[in-house]
C-alpha cells in the first residue's frame, strides 16, 4: 500500500493551468506546504509571470483555486534532490498524473521540470515549450524548474517562461 502523499495535491474542476512539480523538498515535506525551500522561485515567478495579483507565500497555497491555478507532484517522496528519485517512481508518477489530468480536465498542464518529464513520459527529446502529446487529453506545456539549483535560468528568464505559458493557456476554451 502506497504512502500518503507529504503534500496534499492542490486541484479543482475549471482550473486554467495544473502545475506539476517534481517532488517535494524536504523544507516542503517539514512545512507541509509547495515550494517552501528558501532558494525555490516559484512563488516569486508565479507573480512576475501574471498568473497572481501578488507573489503568495508558499504557507498561501491553498489559494491556488482562487486564481485558477492548482499544484500537484508528479512524486509524493520528498528528497534533497529530484536526482535521488528512482525511473519506476516517475513512470509511476507520470500514469497518476495523466489520471489527474484526465479527471479534473484544466485547460493546461504546466510540467516543471523538463528532465524528469522526459523520464517519466518516455519522451527523450521533449524541450522546454508546448508538446505535440497531450496528457490526459489536455495539452502540456513544460516550463523551467523554479529551483534555486537551477542556475542556467534567470528570475527574469523563467518570468518569461512561464508568461508565455499563461498567455497560451489564456488562449485555450476552457
Amino acid at each position: 500500500m502506497a504512502a500518503p502523499p507529504v503534500l496534499t495535491p492542490i486541484v479543482a474542476p475549471g482550473l486554467r493551468v495544473l502545475f506539476v512539480g517534481i517532488n517535494p523538498g524536504l523544507r516542503s515535506a517539514a512545512t507541509g506546504h509547495n515550494f517552501a525551500g528558501h532558494g525555490n522561485r516559484f512563488w516569486a515567478t508565479l507573480h512576475a509571470a501574471g498568473f497572481t495579483p501578488r507573489r503568495l507565500a508558499p504557507e498561501e497555497d491553498a489559494l491556488l483555486p482562487s486564481f485558477g491555478l492548482g499544484l500537484v507532484n508528479l512524486v509524493d517522496r520528498p528528497t534533497r534532490a529530484a536526482s535521488e528519485l528512482s525511473r519506476d517512481e516517475l513512470v509511476a508518477g507520470g500514469a497518476a498524473l495523466e489520471r489527474t489530468a484526465r479527471s479534473y480536465a484544466p485547460r493546461l498542464v504546466a510540467m516543471v521540470g523538463v528532465t524528469a518529464y522526459r523520464v517519466a513520459f518516455a519522451r527523450p527529446r521533449a524541450a522546454m515549450g508546448l508538446q505535440a502529446e497531450p496528457l490526459g487529453g489536455r495539452p502540456v506545456w513544460i516550463l523551467p524548474n523554479p529551483s534555486g539549483l537551477n542556475a542556467h535560468y534567470t528570475p527574469a528568464d523563467l518570468a518569461r517562461a512561464y508568461a508565455e505559458a499563461r498567455a497560451h493557456a489564456g488562449s485555450l476554451s476552457g
